[in-house]
């Protein structure tokens, strides 16, 4: 599967491929590391790295990273999938500074629910839309607050990736 990591506020490009139990392949930055991975209670883990050996404490943050603690050395991490990452980008770019919000979907899928109305004043992380793609619904939220001046998302509506769903000003 595929994922991109944020490592320290940096992000990286993460393939990770089970080979075996506990046992996984990952690939990060072009760089490919042999993983054994196990769990030592629910916030310590065990890995065994191309020969090196890992005792690693976890600790999640509010925002949903995690903060890991690595040979003394404390490590911000948040991995998130393809789908989220779209999510994310489409949200900070409408979130830009000054002007009109634009919100677009951020693949190709269906409108099932549309949670405002046009001229409708909304608060930053407001849900707006839900867009079904691939059998998962992706809430799209106010970037900021403002008002909804337009509206062009309809329930039961297909939308292409990129397509204009509604503008917060």
């Amino acid at each position: 599967m595929h994922y991109v990591a944020i490592v320290n506020g940096t992000e990286r490009e993460v393939e990770i491929v089970e080979i075996g139990a506990e046992r996984y392949r990952l690939t990060m930055d072009g760089r490919t590391f042999d993983v054994d991975a196990r769990s030592i209670g629910d916030t310590s883990l065990s890995l065994f790295l191309n020969d090196h050996a890992y005792n690693i404490e976890s600790e999640r943050t509010p925002d949903g990273a995690q903060n890991l603690l690595v040979r003394g050395e404390v490590v911000s991490v948040e991995v998130l999938d393809l789908r989220k990452v779209r999510l994310r980008r489409v949200q900070e770019s409408a979130a830009g500074a000054g002007g009109p919000a634009e919100i677009t979907s951020p693949m190709p899928g269906k409108v099932v629910a549309v949670l405002v109305k046009e001229g409708q004043e909304v608060a930053e992380g407001q849900g707006l839309i839900v867009v079904e793609a691939m059998k998962m619904e992706n809430e799209l939220r106010a970037p900021r607050a403002g008002k909804v001046t337009s509206l062009k998302a309809k329930e039961g509506a297909a939308v292409d990736g990129g397509a204009a769903l509604c503008v917060i000003e």
